[in-house]
């Protein structure tokens, strides 16, 4: 006899006349998935090739881009398929993998701009020091702490969610993500603590980290001269405007999945969107154009030397 698996699957049902637009959403985020991977590499490529760009500082931002890349591989691969096939579904236990590796590449990122400000804040308020604390292997330490501390904290949250019992079998999101939340038959305050745990550890403290650092050097930099405020200004800023932009995002998602907010479906499709193809496309841009020595080697690369 042939052993058959009690496999439950869960449709996505979050896309807006899909029927009517299918190929438009095909094309659209596929155009932005191949920009997302071909602009990040690109500035990841500058950075491994030029001797002048292997310090800390760009090697944190390579570390960022190569997170926003592996951040839109948990889910583009899937939404092209779903958005190309009849049956949108997945199984459950895929669509808890997929929500653990979107969340721990989503939390990535925020350790990933704390080390960065770290970065910032030991090179310009204690410059003598920077080389003695910001060497190979402090900076290797953080990368693999950036990229290794939210898997199993996301396990736990994750593991959680595997062992509850779902009342719907529909998801209101094109993704695995706090949209299941959604399909549980009961909302458990131990759940929910974990959430809020995780969040503090993943988040909130390295955002506040990241606040207390960026005051600090505009405070030692507003005394200073104004050559060492201009320079301050063009390595921090990029930092902290791609800072704002995930955090708005990341509060959005916050705040659905703990206020049950109930958002019309357009408007949760184009947010749930935005964190897959906004952030993505923006930080290589920001870092491309904003990043003095970042951009001289863009123009060299695409041929416009002065």
């Amino acid at each position: 006899m042939e052993n058959k698996l009690n496999v439950t699957f869960i449709t996505l049902g979050g896309y807006v006349e899909l029927e009517k637009y299918r190929y438009v959403y095909f094309v659209l985020l596929f155009i932005v998935y191949i920009l997302i991977i071909c602009s990040n590499y690109v500035i990841v490529y500058l950075i491994c090739i030029h001797q002048n760009l292997h310090e800390p500082m760009y090697i944190f931002i390579a570390a960022l881009l190569l997170n926003s890349v592996l951040f839109s591989s948990t889910v583009y691969p899937k939404l092209l398929t779903d958005i190309l096939s009849d049956k949108r579904r997945i199984s459950y236990s895929a669509c808890l993998f997929q929500f653990h590796v979107f969340y721990s590449f989503g939390s990535s990122e925020f350790l990933l701009l704390a080390a960065m400000s770290y970065d910032r804040y030991v090179s310009i308020c204690k410059p003598l020091r920077y080389p003695t604390i910001m060497t190979k292997t402090n900076v290797t330490l953080f990368l693999v702490s950036a990229w290794i501390l939210p898997a199993p904290q996301m396990a736990v949250t994750t593991s959680l969610s595997a062992n509850q019992k779902l009342c719907r079998f529909t998801s209101e999101g094109v993704f695995c993500d706090n949209t299941i939340y959604k399909l549980q038959c009961v909302e458990r305050k131990a759940h929910i603590i974990v959430d809020m745990l995780i969040l503090l550890n993943v988040a909130i403290i390295p955002v506040l980290f990241i606040l207390f650092t960026y005051t600090r050097i505009f405070l030692i930099t507003y005394r200073s001269g104004r050559e060492v405020r201009k320079k301050a200004a063009q390595t921090c800023l990029p930092h902290l405007i791609v800072l704002f932009n995930f955090s708005c995002l990341c509060v959005y998602d916050v705040l659905t999945a703990q206020l049950n907010l109930d958002f019309p479906k357009t408007i949760r499709l184009i947010m749930s969107l935005q964190m897959v193809m906004y952030q993505p496309l923006f930080n290589p841009i920001m870092y491309g154009l904003q990043m003095k020595e970042i951009y001289k080697h863009l123009k060299k690369l695409f041929g416009k030397t002065q």
